[in-house]
């Protein structure tokens, strides 16, 4: 029982000692400058092909509501034309939608990833100069004096 005593103060010394950080890794993703450049350049790769599905989305709807329009005057022949070639469009539209938005996935999880490495290197350098013990992330209740992220932020701007 003394013993069992003794290890608790122990313990409470040395957590005492500790140092404790948090910083939160979806405020750096959402505010530092490198994601906010990262999503700039996602933009402008992907705008162009953005555009072109834009302008086909916009095709398909002219040419559905000229068949719609038109059913009534076309023959069965021209009406069953117009139907195959609209339903070939929407389905070339709906594989090049699927396709862009695989890839624009695919590039934000790049350049997360990316981003994520560079914030571990940030706060694990923060830790060792500022000898932190522990360095926690995201965690769900904190006092704000442990939070670091705006430091993390900091590093990450230069």
């Amino acid at each position: 029982m003394i013993c069992a005593a003794c290890f608790v103060g122990v313990a409470q010394v040395h957590a005492q000692d500790s140092r404790v950080a948090i910083f939160d890794s979806q405020r750096v993703i959402r505010e530092s400058a490198p994601a906010k450049a990262a999503e700039a350049k996602i933009e402008q790769e992907f705008s162009k092909r953005g555009k072109d599905l834009q302008d086909l989305a916009t095709k398909i709807k002219a040419m559905a509501d000229r068949l719609d329009k038109d059913s009534a005057v076309l023959s069965e022949s021209e009406r069953i034309k117009r139907q195959r070639e609209l339903t070939d469009l929407d389905q070339d539209f709906k594989r090049k939608q699927r396709i862009f938005n695989e890839d624009l996935n695919q590039r934000k999880n790049e350049e997360i990833a990316s981003l994520v490495d560079r914030a571990y290197k940030v706060v694990k350098q923060i830790a060792e100069t500022e000898k932190y013990d522990i360095v926690l992330q995201d965690a769900v209740f904190y006092n704000p004096r442990v939070d670091i992220t705006d430091k993390v932020l900091k590093a990450l701007a230069k």
